[in-house]
């Protein structure tokens, strides 16, 4: 494969990495605290509900192609790599920490997956139904599951820089 194609994979897959593991830590340390801190929790007008749901739908798309550059270009990488002995050959240091970035990538992707297809939808309706003035009593178990589900892909996202860096030093 030409030499250009790999690099354009690198950067691909470089800025995609900055898109998704970076947003991620931009909402989790920097956005949802301002936004809690400037928005009252208990602001009846809905505004902070509000703002979190277009940030989610702002983001997600993001996310999703990131995800789909992220697994093209790390693939393609990965077959082209020196250290890269085929499918689920764990020879070296360099395959188990790949193994390792792996299984953080899935459970990266089990994690937004439970974000996308199950707590945002329930976050949409109970948002929709407290800006019509209905009770929505699931909501602050929602918003903590999503904090969490976020959270937990944020850790997921820096363990996968940690293997890709034990990866990359061998």
């Amino acid at each position: 494969m030409a030499q250009w194609v790999l690099a354009v994979c690198y950067f691909l897959h470089l800025i995609a990495t900055v898109v998704w593991i970076g947003g991620l830590m931009l909402m989790v340390l920097v956005v949802w605290p301002a936004a809690r801190s400037a928005l009252s929790a208990q602001d009846n007008s809905g505004t902070l509900l509000r703002f979190f749901e277009g940030l989610r739908k702002r983001f997600t798309p993001f996310a999703n192609l990131s995800l789909i550059i992220l697994l093209v270009t790390g693939l393609i990488q990965m077959t082209l790599d020196p250290h890269y002995d085929g499918f689920l050959q764990i020879t070296s240091d360099w395959s188990r920490a790949i193994l390792f970035k792996h299984i953080a990538v899935i459970g990266m992707i089990g994690t937004a997956a439970a974000m996308q297809w199950g707590v945002a939808p329930a976050l949409e309706r109970a948002t929709l139904l407290t800006q019509r003035g209905k009770d929505a009593p699931n909501l602050p178990t929602l918003q903590r599951r999503e904090r969490t589900l976020t959270t937990i892909n944020l850790l997921l996202g820096v363990i996968v820089l940690l293997f890709t860096a034990i990866a990359t030093s061998v």
